[in-house]
Order: structure tokens, then sequence, then C-alpha cells
């Protein structure tokens, strides 16, 4: 075998067609925005991105929208309830009554135009004053419920002994109500949102409002440009 023989046989030449990418005509007019089009898809299809799932601590913020979000909550309700048990109310309610003033929460309106899961903040709401120690904070209505429906159940089945009789309930002296409200303005990709939450504490006794607490967030959210 000679020094110029292949070894591996014949050798067969692969070429690969990419007269779509790189014509050798002249494009012009239509033909040129056609080609520029696919240049451009192909290459939007390949910076797609592979969605990624990451848990991290629930105390990290995350703010992706802008929209009203678990840290705005829980924010609110720590920074307004701190407020509450703060003011004079509280006060004058212990050192005439001589025990601390018994609270319950009632509703909480969303005047806003997004989706505001109402629940969750009023759950910081109720946690904020159970850890305050400085109010007693008993069951809302539906809580209740349930609890009288358990209370009946056990006068029937329970050992008598065990059972917890009606009538042993506290009833609150005050009642909070209030409201989320949002006002949204935007232009050129960028826009501010402004929130604002109202709570009152209303005396269940004469209707008197004991306390206001208003709280106003501001955000803005501007979008980021790609330059190519």
């Amino acid at each position: 075998m000679s020094s110029h023989s292949k070894p591996w046989g014949k050798s067969k030449r692969i070429e690969m067609n990419t007269s779509f990418l790189f014509p050798k005509r002249r494009c012009s007019g239509p033909g040129l925005v056609m080609w520029a089009s696919m240049i451009v898809f192909v290459f939007l299809a390949g910076c797609g991105s592979e969605k990624k799932v990451t848990r991290v601590d629930t105390g990290v913020v995350t703010d992706f929208s802008g929209r009203w979000n678990d840290t705005d909550s829980k924010l609110v309700a720590e920074t307004m309830i701190k407020e509450m048990v703060s003011q004079p109310w509280l006060e004058n309610f212990s050192r005439v009554k001589g025990r601390q003033p018994v609270v319950i929460v009632g509703t909480v309106l969303n005047k806003s135009n997004e989706h505001i899961n109402v629940q969750t903040f009023i759950t910081d709401l109720e946690r904020e004053m159970t850890n305050s120690q400085k109010v007693t904070f008993v069951a809302d209505r539906n809580e209740r419920d349930e609890i009288r429906e358990e209370r009946r159940d056990q006068a029937i089945h329970s050992r008598e002994d065990t059972q917890k009789g009606p009538g042993q309930e506290i009833g609150a002296d005050f009642m909070m109500k209030g409201a989320i409200s949002n006002i949204l303005d935007e232009a050129d990709g960028t826009k501010a949102i402004y929130y604002q939450v109202d709570l009152d504490l209303i005396d269940l006794e004469n209707n008197v409002k004991s306390w206001y607490g208003q709280k106003k967030i501001k955000k803005v959210v501007e979008k980021k440009r790609f330059l190519f």
C-alpha cells in the first residue's frame, strides 16, 4: 500500500445546504425581507429560555410585576398594627375598663382593579394583633359558627365533665374594618402603582371610630429595553 493510499476506503464529502441562510444570488425587495425574517426567527428561537423553579425563603422580597404581593401584605399589616397599639385609644380603654380591649376583624374590601387575596391580608392583621399581646383577639363570625357547632356536638357525644357549654364566649369591644385601593399611571413602558390601605377601629357599643390608620405604597415599574 502506498503512502498516498486511503486505508479507510473512499471518503465521502458531506456538504450542508446553507443556501437558505446565505443565498448566492442577490436578494432584493420581498425576497430580502423574507430572508431577514428567517434570520430573526432562527435567532429568537435560539434565544428561548427554559423555565426554572427555585425555592427561596418566604422572607425574600420578590417583585416581578409590581402588583400587590405577600411582602406588601406582611409589611402593611405589621406597620399598621404596630401603630394601632401605640395610639392613646388603647391606654384610655385599659384605664377605664381595667383590661385589654377585645378586637375582631370584620370586612376588608378590595377596591383596587387587581385581584388581591384579602383573606391573606386579614390573616396577617390577626397574627400581628395576637403577637402584640396588647389586645385580645377573638374568632370571627365564620370561625365562631364552626366552634359553636362543635360545642353542640360535644353536648350530645362527649363525656359530661369534658363538655364545653354555651354562654362563655368573650364579646368583642371593637371591630376593625378597611379597604385596599390603588391608582395606576402608565406611559412609554413605565408605570407607577399607588396603593392605599385604610383601616378603622370601631367601638361596637357606640359606633365611635376610635382609631383610623392609613398606609401608602408607591411602586415604579420600568420595562427593560433590549438593544441588538
